[in-house]
């Protein structure tokens, strides 16, 4: 058998590969901190040439570039002149490096600083404002109450029914948040909470207890307008719920 022959016998497409042996698979199933080097390589490049999948290709690009400290020091000159790799594949490995980079560059004290209703309202407003819909975002925040990340998590009335305590802590759990807050909006411009307001809360307070995850507060934006739960007594600490009072309602 020739070495040609040789080869195309042993060539698996990754398609062939077993799942667990997939990058991208494994990276979504189990987190890029289990990939190696050569596989988050394969991820960002997609896919391989003729006769070599996309995991070949990294691990050959690996050892002719010089391992990572090689890839960091790469420019495109260089990068296309490996085998395989043409201008789309060279061009995602550059902005992956880039983004590398960047991050590295990130000082925390940029993120905004969400430890009062007045902030977060500051921090939303503009995001939920004229919306035609309720929405549900929940913040994630770090030990000194800083952003992680905000993600929205329901589309629609916010009630005890359609929000899933799963959905609102999947992300603040995978980003290690120490506390959450949650902000939703009222499209009619009033934003005293509605009773299912106070349900939701309560029920997702006890939730986030049971994961170590505080709910500090939850907001309400109506119109240029707030109320924090938290501040009114609205819901936490199982406080009676004040719905006929007067909101605190504060201008933009």
């Amino acid at each position: 058998m020739s070495d040609q022959d040789a080869a195309e016998s042993v060539y698996r497409t990754i398609h062939d590969l077993p799942t667990d042996d997939r990058p991208r698979e494994r990276l979504l199933a189990h987190g890029s901190d289990i990939l190696s080097a050569a596989e988050l390589v394969a991820v960002v490049v997609a896919s391989g040439t003729v006769g070599e999948n996309a995991v070949d290709l990294a691990r050959r690009l690996m050892t002719e570039i010089g391992g990572l400290p090689g890839l960091v020091r790469a420019d495109a000159t260089s990068l296309r002149r490996v085998k395989g790799l043409g201008p789309a594949k060279t061009a995602q490995l550059l902005a992956a490096i880039e983004l590398g980079r960047r991050v590295q560059q990130i000082d925390p004290n940029d993120r905004p600083l969400l430890t009062t209703p007045e902030a977060v309202f500051g921090y939303m407003n503009n995001r939920l404002r004229d919306r035609p819909k309720e929405e549900l975002h929940v913040l994630s925040l770090d030990t000194r109450g800083r952003l992680l990340g905000a993600a929205k998590v329901l589309d629609g009335g916010v009630s005890s029914v359609g929000v899933r305590p799963a959905e609102v802590f999947r992300e603040p759990a995978v980003l290690h948040a120490v506390s959450v807050i949650l902000v939703h909006n009222h499209p009619s411009g009033d934003p005293r909470p509605s009773p299912q307001d106070i349900s939701v809360t309560r029920i997702l307070e006890d939730a986030g207890a049971l994961l170590e995850i505080k709910l500090l507060d939850h907001v309400i934006i109506g119109q240029n307008t707030y109320v924090s739960l938290n501040r009114e007594g609205y819901g936490f600490g199982r406080k009676s719920p004040k719905v006929t009072s007067p909101s605190k309602s504060v201008s933009g």
